[in-house]
């Protein structure tokens, strides 16, 4: 019981064939006159569908399908007279295929697996087929073809013809499969594939900025390969399938109607056969479907009768897509001349005569349609059939070597011959260049058409162009089409685009439905390289919020050519200067009571640190390096530092000769003898110069670029190392200070010419104030401008101690020489000493 189905359909296959077989080799006719034969010296095959199945019903016995029992097809029978005329204009050419002729036999071709008889008619060799024929031997009776108009149809014959690599030039079947020549590589056709179609339905949403779509394929090859590719080829173009569905001759229309008008969808692409896309249209006029756009694939743009449907004219904007239309010249007085011949009228010749003209079919309605019937047919696959015509006629010309003065007749002409000829074939015809690329196809020329329904006929306009050959081009002219939605290009996605500068949030399954987020600062979002992230500026880049490109930050650092740099720069040379001089002129008076009042060599000592810590001052120009960082603060440091325990040390001194020597004689003994003084100040710059050391080697300040202060610079500046080594190396510094202040404080009472207590505050307040001003600033404020504080701090702090230290003494050498002596130093002692013998 379980093999009974598949013993069923073998007794059917063999059953079918045997039909087949007797029709085409046991059942001949002449017809000397008929549209469906004509003699000549090479045969060529017709496939053309003269009746539409619209319907399968089921079969439970094996039987052929005998077409005349379907619909009719006018533009089948209308496709059938354009290969007429083009054999007909060939045979009276002089140029092509001279002294040759061409005859044909044409059959009707409606059934998808059972129409067989024609197609073993033409491979077989006076009413037989040698499968293991050799194929340099092997004759079938024609020697190429045309047709049929479906891709399932071609798929399913084209086996047959490939194992004797017989040429079938196709006008119709668009599938991207057939593009394979290892399966078919006898395969030729005129029309561009599904893929070419494919594309140029893309690039039509794209023009528009669609991209919620729905797609309405057709049952068989033609719909689920457009299907397919389309699917395929819409990945990274920002299209999304909203709904899709292969269309079935039963399907429920209304229903796929109302999902895609429930799901908002506003374009429609039905890639579908006639009568698939016939039955939709029709149902969404029944069901009220209006303001949509519709997109018709090349199988039915040009419909003729889809455009007289009443009420069409409400469901929207109907763009088709066809092949560019060439006309034919001489093909409508061919029509008139041949129907002229064919009129029926009721005498018994003219019965005979229509009889004749159909005599190996059976098509009762072709010799009843008029000349005008065929010529307003749907004129999409004219060229198409013209050019597969004309395409064999070429090929087998150059099989023949033809020339002008004929052809080579005695040249033995094989199917397979024809095959290697079509693919170096390139000649102009009607205005457009026939030549095949590797895969057979010709170079696309698209038209996109407009429906003009609410005129009577209805028309066809092209509003858009695509071509490959000689380059690609494509093109609308958006003025030529007056939208049902008020003029305005209709809206079909599922969200809204988003503003400048905001990035998509995906929002359900579908990229193409999101949400909006404005990107933020130092961020933004690039469409072409993904909308649905924000990309961060890289480090030499801002941006404000809601952005989509990045800018340059600006660099800025303290440059030497600033009028505040230069001024500083300036003062430090003026202050090196004056030290200097000031060193050689307490150098020259190193003897006078003066300069050994004020340390001697100790004093000389101060000088040369006050004018290493000025030369640190030219560090904090220019662009920041380590070694700047490095040396702006730690020569000023460490000899500011031994400068001041300098001072620290003459304070503690002078009130240790006036105050304590008598207290503590023994303890002065010993700072004499031992020169305590220098010891101190090799202490204290030991314990400082240790601390720096330790400051440069653990976390010393380096060059940092400051991305973060503001958005649209990047400031150099020198980060300060670890706080811990940095406190203690400022502590050092600034505890001796304060030990100075408390000594010259205790001092205030001393002889004039000893006290130091006026000087030494002074110049310490100013080093407080400065670095507290600096350091208040460092914490609060971010610019370029702190640094040439710091700097305006230390020239300020040897300022301090030149001021009011070194200059009042270097007046009383230069202008108050009197002063200068021993007996005034003496006097001022005596008098110091009364004062205190009264208290």
């Amino acid at each position: 019981m379980t093999n009974r189905p598949t013993y069923t359909m073998s007794l059917s296959s063999i059953y079918i064939f045997l039909v087949g077989f007797t029709n085409c080799f046991f059942f001949k006719v002449s017809c000397s006159k008929s549209d469906f034969s004509l003699e000549g010296d090479y045969l060529l095959g017709g496939l053309f569908t003269l009746h539409e199945i619209e319907q399968t019903t089921p079969q439970f016995s094996p039987e052929t399908t005998e077409c005349f029992r379907h619909s009719p097809s006018r533009s089948g029978y209308q496709m059938l007279q354009v290969m007429r005329f083009a054999v007909e204009e060939i045979n009276n050419s002089t140029t092509l295929l001279p002294n040759v002729s061409l005859g044909y036999e044409i059959f009707d071709h409606c059934s998808n697996t059972k129409n067989f008889h024609s197609v073993l008619s033409f491979i077989s060799n006076n009413g037989s087929i040698k499968p293991k024929e050799k194929l340099n031997n092997y004759q079938p009776k024609v020697i190429a073809l045309t047709g049929p108009f479906e891709s399932t149809r071609a798929i399913t014959i084209a086996p047959l013809f490939t194992m004797d690599r017989i040429p079938m030039v196709n006008y119709g079947a668009s599938s991207y499969a057939l593009s394979d020549k290892v399966k078919y590589p006898a395969f030729v056709r005129t029309v561009p594939s599904n893929k070419n179609l494919i594309e140029m339905i893309i690039h039509i949403i794209q023009w528009f900025g669609w991209n919620w779509v729905a797609f309405l394929g057709s049952q068989g090859d033609y719909g689920s390969d457009g299907l397919k590719l389309f699917n395929t080829y819409i990945r990274n173009t920002g299209i999304c399938v909203a709904y899709q569905e292969s269309l079935r001759l039963n399907t429920n229309y209304s229903l796929t109607l109302q999902k895609i008008d429930m799901l908002n969808i506003n374009v429609i692409v039905v890639f579908a056969l006639p009568q698939y896309a016939s039955k939709i249209i029709k149902a969404a006029i029944a069901n009220n479907i209006q303001d949509k756009v519709w997109i018709a694939s090349q199988a039915w743009a040009m419909n003729q009768q889809l455009p007289r449907e009443p009420g069409i004219g409400k469901i929207g904007t109907i763009i088709g897509i066809t092949e560019r239309l060439l006309s034919l010249p001489g093909f409508h007085e061919f029509v008139y001349k041949d129907r002229r011949s064919t009129d029926v009228t009721h005498n018994e010749e003219s019965e005979i005569q229509s009889k004749s003209k159909t005599c190996n079919q059976v098509c009762d309605y072709c010799t009843l349609l008029t000349a005008e019937e065929i010529i307003n047919e749907n004129p999409t696959s004219s060229f198409a059939i013209y050019s597969a015509i004309y395409t064999i006629a070429h090929a087998l010309h150059k099989v023949l070597q033809c020339d002008m003065n004929g052809c080579r007749k005695n040249t033995v002409v094989k199917p397979y011959m024809l095959v290697g000829e079509i693919k170096k074939l390139d000649f102009p015809l009607n205005g457009r260049q026939v030549k095949y690329d590797d895969n057979y196809d010709l170079p696309i020329n698209y038209a996109v058409v407009l429906w003009h329904t609410d005129v009577n006929p209805p028309q066809f306009e092209m509003v858009g162009t695509y071509d490959t050959y000689p380059e690609m081009t494509f093109t609308i002219n958006n003025s030529l089409l007056p939208w049902h939605n008020s003029g305005s290009v209709p809206f079909s996605n599922c969200s809204a685009e988003c503003k400048e500068g905001f990035s998509r949030q995906p929002e359900g399954f579908h990229s193409c439905c999101f949400t909006c987020k404005e990107c933020p600062p130092n961020s933004h979002v690039d469409y072409s390289r993904d909308p649905y992230t924000c990309f961060p500026c890289a480090e030499n880049e801002w941006s404000d919020e809601g952005s989509t490109t990045c800018k340059t930050r600006s660099v800025v650092y303290l440059q030497f050519t600033e009028i505040f740099s230069i001024a500083v720069m300036v003062s430090a040379i003026c202050i090196i200067i004056l030290l200097i001089a000031i060193f050689c002129l307490f150098s020259y008076n190193y003897n006078t009571p003066v300069v050994r009042s004020a340390g001697g060599s100790m004093c000389l000592l101060m000088l040369i640190c006050l004018i290493m810590s000025s030369i640190s001052v030219f560090f904090f120009f220019g662009k920041p390096t380590f070694a700047h960082c490095l040396l702006r603060k730690v020569i000023f440091t460490f000899f500011f530092t031994v400068c001041i325990s300098c001072l620290t040390v003459r304070s503690f001194q002078i009130i240790c000769v006036f105050k304590m020597a008598a207290q503590f004689p023994k303890v002065h003994s010993l700072w004499v003898k031992h020169n305590g003084q220098w010891l101190f100040i090799a202490f204290s710059s030991a314990i400082n110069l240790i601390s720096c050391v330790i400051w440069i080697t653990v976390s010393p300040d380096k060059p940092f670029a400051d991305i973060w202060t503001y958005k649209d610079q990047i400031m150099l500046i020198c980060e300060m190392g670890d706080s811990i080594t940095l406190t203690i190396v400022v502590f050092i510094g600034w505890f001796l200070g304060f030990l100075c202040l408390l000594f010259s404080y205790m001092g205030r009472d001393l002889p004039k010419n000893y006290n130091e207590a006026k000087p030494i505050t002074f110049s310490l307040i100013l080093y407080y104030l400065s670095w507290i001003v600096y350091f208040t600033a460092y914490l609060s404020v971010k610019s370029k401008y702190v640094t040439l504080l710091n700097a305006i701090a230390q020239i300020s702090s040897i300022n301090g101690i030149l001021f009011s230290y070194f200059i009042p003494k270097s007046y009383i050498i230069i202008f108050q020489p009197q002063k200068n002596t021993p007996a005034y130093f003496q006097t001022s002692i005596q008098n110091y000493t009364q004062t205190i013998s009264r208290t």
